[in-house]
């Protein structure tokens, strides 16, 4: 384990990469795949493994076809700080060239193929993983196929599994050109699919350049459209679904005949043609007409077009869009930059795009092919807290600003204005999830009487303003758009581990799994009675996690929040597009909503821990996955008992269910739901759609009802039930949620919806037994009582065969 060989290659002060150290052994298995372009464009894979990076070159890319077979060749160990590193290597520097992250997560060894320990498995070179990344994610085989020597060749093969696709894979594309993304057109794209378009970089001057085109620069949302067969998915730069918000333009798009990748802008735009930003954050309740101006296309019925010429492609682009309304071609001018600029800034706009008529695309990069020339100044800045509006304090008044000056953070103003009534409530609404009790600055700063409230600064804006004043000061400074993403530069610093403390936990950005999770306000009382906090909440969960997460992956979720406690208001939500780049979310279209729904997806410890800090005590998960999304795993009951009565009588009526599907031969689970209840589950091997499951549920209903006609009833309307136990058999319905297996429950002393075995239905046990300060024990004694509920075969149409002999 030695970096000899990576420090002779380089000359620190003439390349930005770390120079970093030998690291401690660590139980962390990060890996990142960096796309490299330097002489011969390649990808570099590179495994944390004892204090370094193991890395191989894989000239191709690695691929999710397990046909595919990627050459990898093995370079020197990297220092562990590369797992971060991302710009350009001057030129005259070895490797010199841009580099970009293009996908990070974790590894670990795949003990079905293997028991050798890692280190092992590299000594004689045949490495059996896993990856849980955004783009590469399930079963690898890395294998040597020369000698051990300076240039092993090694190569990177995809295992067959869940993940695998059986289409052409391309790393460049980021998609899957045929079956595979027509499939998925129906909800969002995988992360691995998520196209990240081509940026442009900044110029100060406007200048003529035959060799360039300039375009207006529209202020919109970046939005690459997907269209295949007539389906159409909207995407932000970030992966955010934009069907729904965008929905009139996602329903002229669907009518372009051919499969197309279009990439452009959406505007809102005056009657003077300007675009208008503020509006079309409000959009679709504003004013202005709606604008998507294409100015390059990616992909064209199967053909990618990202080696063509930019001139090359837009020449096709009023060819495949028509003559749509909302849909435009986003013209341009050769040559003369300076004349469209001078007309861009007389009509009100910020400026205009400067682009390289013969550059091809390429997906990820910030590239000096392409400029953008502003005629208005604009910075991007931290939001480091907010002043309360004279409305209210439910209102926004002003966002204090800030940013970072030689590593110190600076305060540069306050910005009052771009914001709408609707949007400075909206952003109080999520600023105060992230409040802290004290400012982040160093120095007091002057807010003239108004009422702050500090937030940890991790949340980044884009604000015009005119000038500077001599203080570093930002002069009529105007709210732009507010940023998801964290800042990196200086979050990373001192950003703990998955480990939280009390003494800290006014602000944190912890790290899970490589991710960066921000937590706040850890000691605010969410059980008053039993003096619970947030903190062991987010505690709980940390504890938890590999018992629980095995019940959550690939399930939308539906959120219900405490962000304030028990004691106080919940609501309900669904979507969210105020969320960290690394989160996952599928949009879902909803019948009665009539409309795109974003679901968030808990796939990991981070995204846990991430609604944790919601306010999300209770965790809903779909009882279905993405891959099947109309058939369930499991049939749900849910024994609802009127208040008051003695829990006895449940559990008769349990017992009951469970006689009945023992005589069926059917394996079920039972949990207590942690409020009042008992739920059974019933496997159903994602073979049945809901309105089956449903049925089949309602049957056995009827039969206990039938048994047991003075306990139980099927009567919805409560003043109806006369008292009884309430055989709800409706949970079973696209959407519908409970609180999920080990989930904590928003009830005084956090009581926990936990599995039992069957013979534990006795006098003694109460459906709130199990609270959060003394699960974890159980856990550990018990294991997970629902492991196996996926594994089990059910065939519905059988046991329909056995009822007759139960009756």
């Amino acid at each position: 384990m030695s970096l000899k060989k990576y420090y002779d290659k380089r000359n620190f002060d003439n390349t930005p990469e770390p120079k970093g150290e030998l690291q401690s052994v660590s139980k962390n298995q990060r890996f990142v795949i960096q796309r490299h372009a330097a002489s011969r464009l390649h990808y570099d894979l590179r495994l944390e493994v004892h204090g370094t990076l193991k890395s191989w070159a894989i000239p191709k890319g690695p691929s999710m076809n397990p046909n595919d077979k990627r050459l990898a060749v093995r370079t020197e160990d990297h220092p562990i700080e590369y797992l971060t590193f991302h710009g350009t290597i001057p030129k005259g520097n070895y490797g010199a060239g841009n580099m970009i992250i293009w996908d990070t997560g974790t590894f670990a060894i795949d003990t079905s193929e293997t028991d050798k320990e890692l280190t092992e498995q590299l000594a004689v070179g045949n490495i059996k993983l896993i990856f849980y990344g955004n783009k590469i994610r399930g079963r690898f085989a890395l294998i040597r196929t020369t000698s051990k020597n300076d240039s092993e060749q090694w190569l990177l093969l995809k295992k067959n599994d869940d993940f695998a696709i059986t289409t052409f894979y391309d790393a460049e594309t980021l998609v899957p050109i045929t079956e595979t993304r027509k499939k998925k057109f129906s909800s969002k794209l995988s992360p691995g699919s998520i196209i990240q378009p081509m940026l442009a970089s900044t110029s100060k001057e406007i200048f003529n350049d035959p060799n360039f085109i300039y375009e207006l620069k529209w202020d919109g949302y970046r939005v690459i459209s997907h269209i295949t067969d007539g389906k159409v998915l909207l995407q932000s730069r970030n992966g955010i679904n934009y069907n729904s918000k965008f929905s009139k333009l996602h329903d002229e798009l669907a009518a372009i005949e051919h499969d197309v990748i279009l990439d452009g802008e959406v505007v809102l735009v005056n009657s003077d043609g300007v675009s208008q930003f503020g509006e079309l954050q409000n959009y679709p309740n504003s004013n202005g007409e709606l604008r998507y101006y294409v100015f390059d296309m990616l992909f064209l019925n199967g053909h990618s077009m990202l080696d063509l010429k930019l001139i090359e492609r837009k020449s096709l682009i009023n060819e495949v869009i028509g003559e749509l309304t909302i849909t435009q071609y986003c013209d341009h001018i050769e040559g003369m930059g300076t004349a469209l600029f001078n007309k861009a800034l007389e009509a009100g706009m910020e400026g205009v795009m400067a682009k390289e008529k013969n550059s091809n695309y390429a997906i990820g990069f910030r590239t000096e092919k392409w400029l953008k020339i502003k005629g208005i100044q604009s910075t991007d800045a931290i939001i480091c807290g907010y002043t309360e509006s004279s409305n209210g304090p439910e209102y926004i008044g002003s966002l204090i600003l800030g940013q970072y000056i030689n590593d110190d953070l600076k305060y540069i103003g306050n910005c009052g204005t771009g914001f709408s009534d609707k949007s400075r409530r909206e952003l109080q609404m999520l600023l105060s999830n992230y409040e802290i009790k004290d400012r982040a600055f160093k120095k007091k700063i002057p807010l003239k009487g108004r009422i702050p409230h500090w937030i940890q600064p991790i949340l980044e804006c884009e604000v015009t303003y005119s000038e500077r004043t001599k203080n570093g000061l930002l002069r009529n400074p105007v709210l732009k758009r507010i940023k998801t993403e964290i800042p990196k530069t200086h979050t990373d610093k001192n950003t703990p581990t998955i480990q939280t403390k009390k003494s800290s936990s006014s602000k944190e950005v912890i790290t899970i799994d490589g991710f960066k999770v921000p937590i706040s306000n850890l000691e605010k009382i969410y059980w008053p009675q039993s003096k619970l906090t947030k903190y062991d909440l987010i505690d709980y969960y940390l504890n938890i996690s590999e018992y629980i997460l095995p019940h959550l992956i690939d399930r939308p979720q539906n959120l219900h929040r405490h962000p304030n406690g028990i004691d106080h208001e919940s609501f309900y939500q669904k979507d969210n597009e105020h969320l960290p780049e690394w989160f996952e979310t599928i949009s879902i279209y909803s019948k009665s909503s009539e409309r795109e729904i974003n679901y968030l997806l808990c796939q990991n410890t981070a995204s846990l821990i991430y609604l944790a800090n919601l306010g999300c005590i209770e965790i809903n998960p779909w009882s279905s996955r993405i891959k099947k999304i109309d058939q369930p795993d499991y049939g749900i009951i849910d024994l609802d008992p009127p208040p008051n009565m003695d829990f006895k009588h449940v559990i008769t009526v349990a017992k009951e269910f469970h006689r009945i599907l023992k005589d069926l031969h059917i394996q079920s689970f039972c949990k207590v739901s942690g409020s009042k209840g008992i739920h059974i589950y019933l496997p159903m091997s994602q073979k049945y759609s809901y309105e089956e499951v449903r049925n089949f549920i309602k049957l056995l209903c009827h039969l206990v009802e039938e048994r047991l006609p003075k306990l139980t009833t099927l009567e919805r309307t409560i003043n109806k039930r006369k008292g009884k136990i309430y055989l709800d058999y409706l949970q079973n319905k696209r959407g519908h949620t409970i609180a999920t297996v080990h989930s904590v429950r928003p009830i005084e002393n956090a009581p926990i919806s936990a599995p039992i075995h069957w013979d534990e239905l006795n006098n003694k046990l109460t459906p709130r037994q199990f609270i959060l300060k003394d699960y974890l024990k159980r856990l550990k004694q018990e294991d997970d009582l629902f492991k196996d509920i996926l594994k089990v075969n059910f065939d519905m149409y059988k046991t329909l065969k056995l009822f007759d002999s139960i009756n």
